[in-house]
């Protein structure tokens, strides 16, 4: 019993040994808190690192919007200059303006320079004679080009008539291009009467009514004019505005042969219109365009229902001159009725020759200069002193310097002198 006991305590007694640690508490407690120091500093350290790193990258960003908002302080100061500048540009030009305004704004603009009329030059089918007027118009044209602007119109395809006008870049070419077959209202006469007046008809209206110009100057494609040409259609262009007694101005004189002509700065009104080479006014052919004939539109102007007692101006010595002595020019009897014309027709040969050089080539152009400028031409409108530049009266001098008065039978009753 005793040994099982003791051997019991032994037991127990080796238990207990067995489980007390063999060394002291204090040897591996120290080692454990460095563990723990240790890994509690090399966390503090990671946490530091990150918040260097952070607050590294928290410089850059900062950098990065101060060097934003520097360069968008530099452009709000450009901006504020560039304002400044416009400002001081806007107060600059209203003063400007002011000032002009102060001096007649209006008047200055009054003053910008329109057209006086456009001039064109009716051709066909002859080039050499279109180049002669041509290179005459622009003798004299190209100082005054934006007060009369040059035009030709042509009627028809021909090629040779259309290169030669586009050789010149002085001018505007139209083309008259009509097809339609023409029917004549009388046996023998011929088409072209009918496609002249279809020709003038169109291109009036494309300067009138297409470009809306106030007056139109029509000079055919066998003239010369004079030095003066476009000064005298200037000075006489405010009386056919003005003037509605007067129904168009010419540069032609029937009666202008050199031995009936004297003095160059002498117009005369007249009852008959002359043509070649004439101006008329929007309102005029505003009114001419709707009953515009099929053919001999000039001496269907000249019926009195036409002209309606009105009155065209004309020089005693011509401001044109027709040169046009061959091919076409049996239609130019401006000054004949319609039965000479016939006539013509049927001698284009030999009679036309001897019409030319009876009629035509004797005409004196004007050579003198004359400043239109500075002259008087009250005495040409309504209100003006008597005339008897028409009614019936012929006016020319004969190789003096002395008026002749050629009265029909009616003159005297139509001027109111019947009981003089």
């Amino acid at each position: 019993m005793k040994s099982i006991a003791k051997s019991e305590n032994l037991g127990v007694a080796s238990r207990t040994k067995f489980l007390s640690f063999p060394w002291s508490s204090h040897a591996w407690i120290p080692d454990l808190q460095q563990m723990r120091l240790l890994a509690t500093q090399s966390e503090c350290a990671d946490r530091l690192a990150s918040a260097v790193e952070s607050e590294r990258q928290c410089t850059s960003q900062m950098r990065s919007l101060i060097d934003q908002i520097s360069v968008q302080q530099g452009k709000i100061v450009a901006l504020e200059e560039e304002k400044k500048l416009q400002d001081e540009e806007f107060t600059h030009l209203k003063a400007l303006v002011q000032d002009l305004e102060k001096k007649g704004l209006q008047s200055l603009l009054n003053n910008l320079e329109v057209p006086v009329a456009a001039v064109v030059i009716m051709a066909c089918n002859r080039p050499d004679y279109l180049q002669r007027t041509i290179q005459s118009v622009l003798k004299y044209q190209t100082s005054v080009a934006s007060k009369f602007p040059l035009f030709v119109s042509q009627d028809g395809t021909n090629r040779d008539v259309k290169n030669m006008a586009l050789s010149f870049k002085q001018l505007t070419y139209l083309q008259h291009l009509d097809f339609t077959p023409v029917h004549t209202e009388r046996p023998g006469e011929l088409i072209a009467y009918y496609k002249i007046a279809r020709h003038y008809k169109w291109a009036l209206d494309e300067l009138f009514i297409k470009h809306n110009f106030s007056r139109v100057i029509i000079l055919e494609d066998d003239m010369e004019i004079a030095p003066d040409f476009f000064d005298y259609f200037e000075a006489t262009a405010s009386i056919l505005e003005n003037d509605k007694t007067i129904m168009a101005v010419s540069s032609w004189n029937d009666n202008g042969q050199v031995q009936f002509v004297h003095d160059p700065k002498t117009l005369y009104r007249s009852d008959f219109f002359p043509g070649l080479g004439w101006m008329l006014s929007k309102s005029i052919w505003d009114e001419l365009s709707p009953k515009w004939p099929k053919a001999y539109w000039d001496d269907w102007i000249r019926l009195k229902e036409i002209h309606r007692e009105r009155q065209f101006i004309h020089p005693e010595v011509c401001r044109t001159y027709n040169f046009g002595e061959h091919q076409g020019l049996w239609y130019r009897s401006a000054s004949y009725r319609t039965e000479h014309i016939v006539l013509y027709q049927t001698e284009l040969g030999s009679s036309m020759g001897q019409y030319f050089k009876k009629y035509l080539e004797p005409i004196k152009l004007n050579d003198v200069h004359v400043d239109w400028k500075t002259m008087d031409l009250s005495y040409l409108t309504e209100d003006g002193i008597p005339r008897t530049a028409y009614k019936g009266v012929v006016v020319f001098r004969h190789q003096t310097s002395r008026r002749i008065y050629l009265v029909g039978p009616d003159s005297l009753k139509l001027l109111g002198l019947e009981h003089s």
